[in-house]
This record gives C-alpha cells, structure tokens and sequence, in this order.
C-alpha cells in the first residue's frame, strides 16, 4: 500500500532546504517528476534554481518571494500576496502535473510569519493523492504542522565558525 509521507525539517540549523533538495535529487534519479514551491525566497542565482534547466521536465522550481527582502522585519502585503499565490500555484502543480515529490519550502516560515493560515495548509496536505510525498522546510514549524506530518526532523546547529563564510554552491 502507498500512502502519502510528509517530511518536516525545521529548526535553527543550516540545512533545511539541502536536506529536501538532495531528496529531490535522488527522485529524480529515480525517474520521479519532482515539484518545488519555493516560498519568500526570490533570488536567481541560487543552485537550485540554476539547475532547473539542465533537469527539466522531472525538476521544476517556481519562486513566491518579494524581490529584495532582506529580514523578517520588512514583511509586508505583498509578502502574504506573494505566499498565498505560492500556496495556490503548490495546490494546482499537485492536480496538473502530478509530481511524485513536493517540496514546500520555507512554509514553516511562512506559516510563523502569518503569511500563510496553519489551517489552510494542513487542509491542503489532507488533499495530497496517497502516492506523492511532500516535504515541508522552514523554521519555526508551528505544533500544528508537526503534528501533521509523519516524520520530523529538527536541525540544530552545534558548531559553527566564528564568521562564517558563504560559498556559491553549498550556501547558495
């Protein structure tokens, strides 16, 4: 029998959003059709959405951030417009093009920020057909989400360098 799994990872750690992608990657490696919902992140030059190209049609990332965002301090409107079009666009990819993995990143921010409703969300994630799985991303991951998802894992930074330096490919 194959049932719907929801992956959460959460926490102060770095290594969330690595943790699903290289799920991704090895979905693909698979032949699996994998979509990701990328939400308050808006830049280009990342890794993973560099990529895109060279693994379509079974990768695919759509973005739902306010360009120049630099902190959760200048959330505004348009950040909660922007979420809830992530949200709607997430639940028309699970109906069109049926991807095996669903990757809803930074949604626990989200959710943390009030861009997004808990309840909305977990409604979605009631929706999802048995034999795709979802990984949700983001910290905060509010008790709701938790509880809904089948595994939790929570990254905890336990050392770090004094002044840490990000590198293109492994930061972004």
């Amino acid at each position: 029998m194959i049932t719907i799994t929801i992956y959460l990872y959460t926490g102060e750690g770095a290594g969330k959003t690595t943790n699903a992608l290289g799920a991704a990657l090895r979905s693909i490696g698979h032949g699996h059709k994998v979509v990701i919902i990328q939400f308050m992140k808006w830049w280009k030059k990342t890794g993973e959405k560099k990529i895109e190209d060279k693994l379509k049609p079974e990768y695919e990332i759509h973005q739902f951030g306010k360009e120049g965002r630099k902190s959760l301090g200048d959330l505004e409107e348009k950040d909660r417009k922007l979420a809830e079009e992530g949200l709607e666009y997430a639940k028309k990819a699970v109906k069109e093009k049926e991807p095996d993995l669903l990757v809803l990143d930074e949604i626990n921010l989200a959710v943390h920020c009030d861009l997004l409703n808990v309840n909305e969300v977990i409604q979605f994630l009631g929706e999802i057909p048995e034999e795709m799985d979802v990984f949700l991303t983001g910290r905060y991951a509010p008790e709701e989400l938790i509880e809904t998802a089948d595994s939790v894992t929570k990254i905890l930074d336990v050392k770090n360098p004094n002044e840490m330096i990000t590198k293109k490919g492994i930061q972004y």
